[in-house]
């Protein structure tokens, strides 16, 4: 698995406590038309009281781009088609295909996120570990 950050197109401030049908009319509602985000499920950690686990799908338009953020989570992320490049702070900036993994730890702050293609759309599967209620992401100015 490679070291490296974390990507969501979303400069979002909520909480994914709530269900998956909510969620998606919340990240609609973002100024980044350049991604859809599916939730999948969230959980409470069974052996962390006050955490939870959010699953969902990203699909980067063609030349998506994402905001310098940060997520005070571990994230993990799994391509599925086409190809993302991410970087955080102080890291390489490393190209993803399908069937490669990202990780994000929860002080690193993603500088670059986007979608190497033009013409085709990508779509990776994120998992995120964090205190439950916190949100998802937090730009980053």
């Amino acid at each position: 698995m490679r070291k490296t950050a974390w990507l969501l197109p979303l400069a979002l401030s909520m909480s994914l406590s709530f269900t998956p049908a909510l969620a998606s009319r919340a990240l609609a509602a973002d100024h980044h038309q350049n991604a859809k985000i599916t939730p999948l499920v969230t959980k409470d950690l069974v052996k962390g009281p006050g955490g939870e686990i959010t699953m969902m799908t990203v699909e980067y338009q063609p030349g998506g781009v994402d905001p310098i953020h940060t997520h005070n989570a571990q994230a993990f992320v799994y391509v599925l088609e086409g190809t993302i490049v991410m970087q955080v702070k102080g890291g390489p900036e490393v190209t993803l295909t399908p069937g490669q993994t990202f990780y994000e730890g929860p002080d690193d702050v993603h500088v670059v996120g986007r979608n190497a293609s033009k013409t085709k759309p990508a779509r990776f599967v994120v998992m995120l570990i964090k205190e439950k209620g916190a949100p998802l992401l937090t730009p980053v100015q």
